[in-house]
């Protein structure tokens, strides 16, 4: 009986307590609590009034999961919970995406760093989630979690439940996003403007008559009419400054916005104050100026990183929503019009001129130019015939071509590509996050440097004590600080990607400027990765023409690559083989124009010309032979081919100082004549993949600083043991990737480049980083010591953010 009147005194003191707290507001969203309600909700021994049953359920959640503290840090309420959000069946639909367990979410009412907190750790409960990053800039959240473990229905109703809405990242509708905030900006700014020019109407005529020809009435006149026309100026278009400072100060960690809105708060309130008391000077305009100039600097700062993201949007506008599907026989051109997504391998697609190949696949009918550009960065159109496979992404820049479909459009080249540049956006380099921690110490010191100034200033001269402190917060530039690096690397990372080289790590360019030596792999990397005719040695009565022919002709159908290299090298006008019959593993022989030929091996030819080869092969090439009956005719030497751009590319690394090593699984033998043509001093062949990462290892344990270039296919291990590494990026092997960064474009030279950019990059931050600090070490003690008025302070940060984001947008020129 005694537990139950407990029990009834308990519940009894809640409802009064929720009834009490009711007046204020729902605790978790705000909204009005309706009358008469009964939800509510434990809260620190507490009991909350709630608006809806759907609140009640996600501040329990939050309370259950041991995050209670969430509601003494964060800024502002909770977006309002729908009731049936957290079960919310159509959720389960997104369960067939993502199949690989990662997954990159739009957040929609996270506000501040309490919410990010909040989320990261809740989803971190979750079984299964490896990882949850949460990106409080761009409200980008990327999750990875063991596929079977968990799903993207259980972590979008995870968010539901603790009040905030996530559906999977979508260009187009984060693009609205972006450009809702720039005309929220640009509208600021607009009246942020229009505001300093009336007031420097007014405040003009004060200064032309400072020797006292105006009457003391119509001064003061003039102030009032500025301090009306700054009203709009400190209370509209400086919100986001007071938003961010406010926001800083509530979780204790006072960033940037802090001493902005600081020194517009006492600028303005201090004026108000002379004006009031009729002596004293006013800032009016000064504060006007102060937010349009530094209002000025964000929307220069927002357009950088809207052109920082120019390439992703391309590729993401790049991606076919629909095919058309053909359906029954290609020659009819009977198609459909398909989603993309619904496209599987096996299915024949119609492919116009002009558009977008919608998966990759392989061409079954049609010649065609294709443009590569979004893909590699290349400006010429390459040419396509059937047999030729084609990349998801690709445009088709001349004739309709029948495509059969060899991956689902989610696995293309440039739905994968795509995948890679998001990934590239989530993480800050070290360089990044030592200056983000210097700025937010500076701004600690800063202000205590205005403490000390104002008081200083109160014991020698107090009619200066209040100009001086609001020149110190004014002048200084923390952000400045903070956009030396991140501006630069993400103007060097654009122009990269234009070029054919996407930076997938955030330390990639960071740790390639630092490269010591430079490891190339030789098949696929510095070679072509297949064989071309090299060299044709006519020993018998045929000249070397007419010996290319015959062997081209009895070579013609030959799957085999030494085969392949010979026809592709003997031309178009070739006679005609009879009765070809394969050895496996010795060589082709066939009639041709009567007479008996054989080509492959010294031994195969041997049984049919007698005798012996004599001439023996060049180092770094195989050899064939082509004999007929009683004669031997000629040797064909092959080899790997060179790319044609590989002794440029590793003469720049060389003239940069690097050291170049060629590490290869081929024989020493074939590795050595590679290095010797390319004039790389050290080359090591004969190297299992294990052997090459124990080699890579030993340089970094003398301490060297490893870039590793490979294939990305067989060089996993080594790719990935490197300090940075780059991987030959091509269709599919996207993928399997495990490099930081992809040459898509099949070929080195945009290698030299991303160094190239690399050096110049961290010379802009060089810039970036000596001219803050050299602004601040100048700026500081000038206004401290009363020799920069306000006005002037905030010319002056609003100049030096300007000139970092410049400075870093000249990496973007070709």
């Amino acid at each position: 009986m005694s537990a139950v009147l407990a029990q009834s005194v308990a519940q009894s003191a809640a409802h009064s307590a929720a009834a009490a707290n009711a007046r204020d507001g729902c605790f978790h969203c705000g909204l009005p609590v309706p009358g008469g309600s009964r939800w509510a909700a434990t809260i620190a021994g507490s009991a909350r009034s709630m608006c809806c049953p759907g609140c009640a359920a996600a501040a329990q959640a939050i309370v259950d999961g041991g995050f209670g503290d969430y509601y003494a840090t964060r800024t502002e309420f909770a977006p309002q919970a729908d009731g049936a959000a957290p079960d919310a069946p159509e959720l389960a639909l997104y369960d067939g995406q993502d199949a690989d367990g990662e997954g990159v979410y739009t957040v929609e009412g996270m506000r501040c760093a309490a919410c990010v907190w909040l989320i990261e750790r809740r989803l971190g409960q979750l079984p299964g989630v490896i990882e949850a990053s949460l990106n409080v800039a761009t409200g980008r959240l990327r999750v990875r979690w063991e596929p079977g473990a968990c799903t993207p229905s259980r972590i979008l109703r995870t968010l539901r439940a603790i009040g905030y809405t996530a559906y999977p990242y979508d260009a187009r509708r984060h693009g609205e996003q972006l450009e809702r905030a720039r005309k929220t900006l640009f509208r600021q700014l607009f009246v942020a403007g229009l505001s300093m020019m009336q007031v420097m109407m007014y405040a003009l005529p004060v200064y032309m008559a400072a020797d006292g020809s105006m009457e003391a009435g119509m001064t003061a006149l003039m102030h009032w009419a500025s301090l009306f026309l700054t009203l709009p100026a400190v209370f509209y278009s400086a919100r986001p400054f007071f938003a961010g400072a406010w926001r800083d100060i509530r979780r204790g960690m006072p960033g940037m916005d802090v001493p902005v809105a600081l020194g517009i708060v006492a600028a303005f309130g201090g004026s108000c104050a002379a004006l009031l008391a009729g002596q004293g000077e006013v800032y009016f305009d000064s504060v006007t100026m102060f937010v349009f100039l530094l209002l000025g600097s964000r929307y220069l700062e927002l357009g950088a990183r809207r052109k920082a993201a120019e390439a992703l949007e391309r590729l993401q506008q790049g991606v076919p929503a629909s095919a058309l599907r053909l359906r029954g026989d290609p020659a009819l051109r009977d198609t459909e019009l398909v989603a993309a997504g619904a496209l599987a391998p096996g299915d024949l697609v119609l492919v116009q001129a002009g558009q977008a190949v919608p998966a990759d696949g392989v061409i079954v009918e049609g010649e065609t130019e294709v443009d590569l550009a979004l893909l590699t960065g290349e400006s010429r159109t390459r040419r396509r015939t059937v047999g030729d496979p084609l990349p998801g992404g690709a445009i088709n820049a001349a004739q309709a071509v029948v495509l059969r479909v060899s991956s689902a459009a989610t696995d293309s080249t440039l739905a994968m590509l795509v995948r890679l540049v998001e990934r590239a956006g989530q993480g800050k380099p070290a360089l990044a996050l030592w200056a983000d921690r210097v700025a937010a110490w500076f701004v600690l010191a800063l202000l205590g440097l205005t403490v000390l100034v104002f008081f200083l200033w109160q014991a020698f001269d107090p009619a200066r004590a209040w100009p001086a402190a609001i020149a110190v917060l004014v002048v200084s530039c923390p952000c400045a600080l903070s956009l030396a690096t991140p501006t630069a690397l993400a103007a060097a990372t654009d122009r990269l990607l234009r070029r054919g080289v996407l930076a997938v790590q955030p330390h990639t360019l960071e740790t390639f400027e630092r490269a010591t030596h430079v490891v190339f792999d030789k098949t696929g990397t510095l070679t072509v990765g297949r064989p071309v005719l090299r060299h044709t040695l006519a020993v018998g009565a045929l000249g070397d023409l007419e010996c290319l022919r015959i062997a081209a002709a009895i070579d013609g159908d030959s799957p085999h690559p030494l085969g392949q290299a010979i026809r592709a090298a003997g031309g178009p006008d070739l006679p005609a083989a009879e009765n070809v019959r394969y050895v496996v593993g010795q060589g082709v022989e066939g009639w041709v124009e009567g007479r008996l030929y054989r080509i492959g091996r010294a031994s195969f030819v041997e049984g049919l010309a007698g005798g012996v080869a004599r001439a023996s092969a060049p180092a770094g090439t195989t050899s064939v032979w082509l004999g007929t009956a009683g004669s031997w005719l000629a040797r064909l030497d092959l080899s790997d081919a060179l790319r044609p751009e590989a002794i440029e590319v590793v003469k720049r690394f060389q003239d940069s100082g690097k050291s170049v090593v060629l590490l290869s699984g081929d024989e020493q033998r074939a590795t050595q004549a590679v290095a010797t043509q390319l004039g790389i001093a050290t080359a090591i062949g004969d190297r299992l993949p294990e052997e090459k990462l124990a080699y890579v290892r030993k340089l970094q344990a003398e301490g060297a600083v490893v870039a590793m270039v490979g294939d990305g296919i067989n060089d996993a291990a080594v790719l990935r043991g490197a300090d940075v590494s780059f991987a030959m990026g091509g269709g599919a092997e996207l993928a399997q990737l495990h490099a930081d960064g992809v040459l898509l474009g099949g070929d080195l030279a945009p290698l030299a480049d991303a160094a190239e950019t690399a050096r110049r990059s961290f010379a802009v931050i060089r810039q970036n980083l000596i001219w803050a600090t050299a602004y601040n070490l100048a700026a500081i003690p000038a206004a401290a010591t009363g020799m920069l008025d306000p006005w002037l302070a905030g010319i002056g940060m609003a100049a030096s953010s300007a000139v970092v984001v410049l400075n870093a947008l000249r990496l973007r020129r070709d």
